[in-house]
C-alpha cells in the first residue's frame, strides 16, 4: 500500500515486497488488484473482515497477476472492493468508501471501487478489478476512466475469489487509452476473429430509451466523435421480450449462483454484512429452480438473438450507466434504485458474455459519463483499438 492513500483506495496491510521484471513491456507502470486475487504474502480479504480472518497468507499468486508482474509492472497494492464483491456503490460497511478520484463528492462506483479509486486518484497507472453485473464498467463510467468487460472467460480469474461463475470477468482501468492498451497487449492474445476496419456502428435505440432525457445530450459531443471515426450509426433494437425478462433473468442466475459462492460462509459464520449486500443475499438465498432453469433458457436465446444483431462486424454504441454517479450522501434506497435501473443497459454484456468497453468521452455537471462499445465475442482488442483510435483523433 503507498504510504500516502488519501482516496482511500487500498486496503492496509503491511508491505510485503513483490517481485517483478526488471524490464519489459509494463515497465515503470504501477498497478492496484482487487482484493478478490490472490498475492503470495498477502491475505485475501474480499472486502468482509471474516473472510479476511479465513484466508490465511497466500503462497501463490493468481497468473493475471503474474503475468503483469512478470510484464515489468510493479504491485502498488491490494485495492478495496465492496463486501464479496456483490454491489455497485463503492462503500464496503468494514473498509469504507474509496473516493472518486474524478469526483469527490460522489460515490466510485463498485464492486471495483478501490481499483478505479486508485488509478483516477493517480496512485497507480493501472488496476485489475472483476465484473459481474456491472463492477468494472460502472466505476470506470462514474470515475472518467477506460474499463473493460472481456469475452467471458478471456482473461484468467484462477486463484480470484468467485461471485458469480458464469458471470465473472477479469477487466481493468487506465486513465489514458495507451496504457489500457499496453495492459491488454500482456493480457490478451490477438482476436481470432477481429472486427473489420471499419465495423458496421448501431445504435441500440431501446437502451437509448432508458436514459432521461434530461441527461441523453451529455453524450452528444462523444456521439460526434465515434461517428465520425467509425461511420453513421444504424439504428438497431437489443432487447428480447422485454427489458423486465432480461433484467430478471439476469438477477436470478446472478442470485443463484452468488449464494452458491458464498452462501454456506454466511449460513455457517452469520457475518455481519452491510446494508445492501445483506438484502441481496437474503434475496439470493430464495431463488427457486424453476426461476433458475427459466433465466437460463432465456441466456441462451438472448445470446443468440445479440449474436444475430451483431453479426461479425456490429458494434452497439450505448450509454454505459444512465448517468454521472450519485452523491455519496445519497440514501440506500435511491443508490439501490439507481443499481436496478442501471442493470438493464448492463446485463446485454453480462447474459450474451460479450465485451464490453466503457470509454471516458462525456460529461454532466462536471462529472464524468463514460460511452460504451459493445461488440461480438472476441473481439475485444479491436474495442480497444477503436479507442485507441479515438484517442489519436482527438489528441490531434
Amino acid at each position: 500500500m503507498p504510504l500516502h492513500d488519501p482516496a482511500h483506495a487500498f486496503v492496509p496491510y503491511p508491505d510485503v515486497p513483490v517481485c517483478h521484471a526488471g524490464t519489459g513491456p509494463l515497465s515503470g507502470l504501477y498497478f492496484g488488484v482487487k482484493d478478490l486475487f490472490d498475492i503470495a504474502g498477502y491475505p485475501t480479504g474480499g472486502g468482509n473482515p471474516l473472510l479476511l480472518a479465513l484466508s490465511g497468507i497466500k503462497t501463490q499468486t493468481a497468473p493475471t497477476v503474474q503475468k503483469l508482474l512478470d510484464a515489468g509492472a510493479a504491485l502498488a497494492g491490494k485495492t478495496v472492493t465492496d463486501e464479496l464483491a456483490f454491489s455497485m456503490n463503492g462503500n464496503n460497511a468494514h473498509f469504507g468508501a474509496p473516493i472518486n478520484g474524478n469526483a469527490p463528492e460522489r460515490i466510485t462506483g463498485g464492486s471495483s471501487s478501490g481499483s478505479a479509486s486508485a488509478v483516477s486518484s493517480r496512485l497507480c497507472d493501472f488496476a485489475l478489478g472483476t465484473d459481474t453485473g456491472g463492477s468494472v464498467r460502472a466505476p470506470a463510467s462514474h470515475c472518467g476512466l477506460y474499463g473493460i468487460r472481456p469475452t467471458h472467460g478471456r482473461v484468467s480469474l484462477e486463484s480470484a475469489l468467485a461471485l458469480c461463475h458464469s458471470l465473472d470477468s477479469c477487466g481493468w482501468f487506465a486513465r489514458d487509452a495507451l496504457t489500457f492498451a499496453r495492459v491488454a497487449d500482456v493480457l490478451m492474445a490477438p482476436d481470432t476473429t477481429p472486427l473489420p476496419a471499419r465495423p458496421r456502428l448501431l445504435m441500440p435505440s431501446d437502451v437509448w430509451g432508458l436514459v432521461d432525457s434530461a441527461v441523453r445530450p451529455a453524450w452528444d459531443g462523444a456521439l460526434q466523435q465515434i461517428t465520425q471515426l467509425l461511420g453513421r450509426a444504424q439504428d438497431c433494437t437489443t432487447v428480447l421480450d422485454s427489458f423486465d425478462a432480461m433484467y430478471w433473468s439476469f438477477r436470478y442466475i446472478q442470485g443463484r449462483e452468488a449464494w452458491m459462492t458464498d452462501g454456506a460462509f454466511i449460513s455457517r459464520y452469520a457475518p455481519v454484512l452491510g446494508p445492501g449486500v445483506k438484502e441481496r443475499f437474503d434475496w439470493s438465498r430464495q431463488v427457486t429452480d424453476a426461476q433458475v432453469q427459466q433465466a437460463e433458457q432465456f441466456r441462451t436465446r438472448f445470446r443468440q438473438h445479440l449474436a444475430d444483431v451483431l453479426g461479425s462486424d456490429g458494434v452497439l454504441v450505448m450509454p454505459t450507466m444512465p448517468d454521472i454517479a450519485p452523491l455519496r450522501t445519497a440514501d440506500e434506497a435511491s443508490l439501490e434504485a439507481y443499481r436496478n435501473q442501471a442493470v438493464q443497459m448492463l446485463c446485454l454484456a453480462g447474459l450474451s458474455g460479450f465485451p464490453q468497453i466503457s470509454l471516458p468521452l462525456a460529461s454532466r455537471g462536471g462529472a464524468p459519463l463514460g460511452i460504451s462499445l459493445l461488440g461480438p465475442a472476441g473481439t475485444d482488442r479491436s474495442l480497444i483499438a477503436i479507442a485507441q483510435q479515438l484517442a489519436a483523433a482527438a489528441a490531434a
